[in-house]
């Protein structure tokens, strides 16, 4: 018997991430509307009402306007920022302690911020265990790809008439007023006295994103080896959390912020300094995976009684390369690590320094690769 499914939003970034998870999926019914019926917040609630769960991709007003409308017993995850404080609704982080039962037994399922995500992967297990004071000044930085921007910031980096050196070519530094929208959970969900500084970057590529958590062990009470220990233990039964040790070497000296990209887990780095009193934690991930499209699908599984992982992507996602210009009819099968100085466009072109320019779509993962 099948699960009848709506996304409200499904033009967008994340609606359509969400639909291509679920495309390969026979157990799941996915219903439509009409264009017109896209613009009618009553249709929209009765396709809605008419299934059996719904993402709401929407801006948080179109998500607040329609809830009112719903059956209270019809299954909602809202990707908004509307309901991720709201005490009515059930924060969808499956792998924080004693989470996961919560979202198994909710109608109401707010899924967390990007940025978010990876700052209260780290603080959350750190204040939870007393590995720092609620009142720890926490402090933080993002580095995102530009799809976090949504359509009108992926256009702009996208864009034909973008000049060869552009001030796009840059990281750009914004939210600097200390007010990012994000900011409330993070401190809320966290379990902060104090709102965290943050400060995010948008950086010239399509996706993947890592938040930097600097910690001063002596304010914080704690060691290094006490962290590592307690955050790996943590997290030790996580369906897509992995853990790495403390110091462990890492690749090229660094962490790449698209390392995650196509994937729909995460990924904890710690390092501590020669002297042992300062750590730096990073949490890395793809924006759009574990940090929106594919943290939605996990808790869809949850709260439909499926299990967890189902049609989450454990890799990095394959493309299909079609039309080369200099190839007629070329089918080939490849990786976008075959392309390491490409830039991926989310319409499906990537273009190369020199050679030709290729079509692309990403491709369900498969279990045989």
């Amino acid at each position: 018997m099948s699960v009848k499914v709506f996304i409200d939003g499904s033009s967008g970034t994340t609606g359509l991430r969400i639909a291509d998870r679920l495309a390969q999926r026979p157990e799941i019914e996915l219903l439509s509307i009409s264009a017109e019926g896209r613009k009618d917040v009553n249709e929209r609630a009765k396709v809605i009402n008419s299934a059996d769960l719904a993402f709401l991709c929407l801006p948080d007003a179109a998500s607040k306007e329609v809830m009112p409308l719903l059956r209270p017993d019809v299954k909602v995850l809202d990707t908004s920022t509307a309901f991720r404080t709201d005490a009515a609704w059930d924060y969808g982080f499956p792998e924080l302690k004693g989470q996961k039962e919560k979202i198994k037994n909710s109608d109401r399922v707010a899924v967390p911020g990007c940025y978010a995500s990876g700052f209260i992967s780290i603080a959350r297990p750190l204040v939870e265990l007393g590995l720092a004071p609620k009142d720890y000044p926490f402090s933080c930085t993002g580095i995102s790809g530009y799809s976090g921007g949504g359509k009108k910031m992926i256009a702009a980096y996208e864009s034909a008439d973008r000049p060869a050196h552009s001030k796009l070519d840059a990281p750009k530094s914004y939210g600097l007023s200390l007010a990012h929208k994000h900011l409330p959970e993070m401190k809320e969900i966290s379990g902060l006295a104090h709102t965290p500084m943050f400060v995010p970057v948008v950086c010239d590529y399509y996706c993947g994103m890592q938040v930097l958590v600097p910690l001063d062990l002596t304010l914080a009470g704690s060691t290094a080896e006490q962290v590592a220990e307690g955050i790996a233990a943590y997290y030790k039964d996580a369906a897509t959390v992995k853990v790495h040790e403390l110091n462990e070497t890492l690749p090229e000296n660094g962490l790449y912020s698209n390392a995650m990209a196509g994937t729909d887990r995460m990924e904890l780095y710690m390092t501590v300094n020669a002297a042992g009193d300062q750590m730096m934690l990073v949490s890395l991930f793809d924006n759009l995976g574990k940090g929106s499209s594919g943290a939605a699908v996990q808790c869809m599984n949850l709260m439909l009684g499926l299990e967890e992982t189902e049609g989450l992507r454990s890799r990095r996602a394959r493309y299909i390369a079609v039309a080369s210009p200099s190839v007629s009819g070329l089918v080939a099968m490849m990786t976008s690590s075959m392309f390491p100085c490409a830039t991926r466009s989310s319409s499906g072109l990537i273009s190369k320094s020199s050679g030709p320019t290729w079509f692309i779509g990403e491709m369900t993962p498969c279990s045989t690769w």
